[in-house]
C-alpha cells in the first residue's frame, strides 16, 4: 500500500522495534537526504526531514501515521584495499575520501585516480560489488561535509 503521508522522522538503528511496513534500498549517495521521493517495497514515499542527514543501514524512516520504512544499503562498485593499512588509510584520509575500515582491508568507492595512487603505494586492489558503509565523521554521527585547514594549515575544528 502506498504511503499517503510523508516521513518526517528518522529512527536510528537499535531505537525502533517491530516489523517495518516497507524496505528501501539505497546506495551511499542516495542515503544522504532531506527531501526526496523514494520507491519502497510498498510503494512511493515522500521524505521530508527537518535537515539534511545521512541514513545508515538499519535506520528507519517513520511516516506521520507511524509506519516504518527500513533503510538497507545497496550493492555498488567498491574496491577492497589490502596492504600496509595504516599507511594506506592515512593517504585515503588525507584526500578526505570516505573509507570503510575492516580488520584486514579498507573499502573505498571505485575511483581510478585514487586506485592508481594506492597501487603505486603497494596496495592490492580488488574490485567488488557490495554495500558501502564508510566511517562517519570525527565530530559525531554521519558524514563530514568538508572543512578547511585555515590559512596556516591547521584544522578549525579543534
Amino acid at each position: 500500500m502506498p504511503f499517503p503521508l510523508p516521513a518526517r522522522t528518522l529512527l536510528r538503528k537499535g531505537t525502533w522495534t517491530g516489523p517495518a511496513a516497507a524496505l528501501v534500498t539505497l546506495n551511499y549517495d542516495e542515503r544522504l537526504m532531506r527531501r526526496k521521493r523514494l520507491d519502497t517495497t510498498s510503494g512511493p514515499l515522500m521524505v521530508d526531514l527537518a535537515e539534511t542527514i545521512s541514513l545508515d543501514p538499519g535506520d528507519a524512516l517513520q511516516t506521520d501515521d507511524g509506519r516504518l520504512v527500513e533503510i538497507a544499503a545497496a550493492d555498488e562498485p567498491v574496491v577492497h584495499v589490502c596492504g600496509d593499512l595504516p599507511r594506506l588509510a592515512w593517504h585515503i584520509g588525507n584526500r578526505h575520501t570516505p573509507c570503510q575500515i575492516a580488520a584486514a582491508h579498507l573499502i573505498i568507492r571505485q575511483d581510478h585516480v585514487l586506485e592508481s595512487m594506492l597501487a603505486q603505494l603497494g596496495a592490492e586492489l580488488t574490485h567488488v560489488f557490495a554495500p558501502f558503509r564508510p566511517e562517519g565523521g570525527a565530530y559525531g554521527h554521519g558524514r563530514t561535509f568538508g572543512h578547511d585547514h585555515g590559512p596556516n594549515g591547521f584544522s578549525l575544528h579543534g
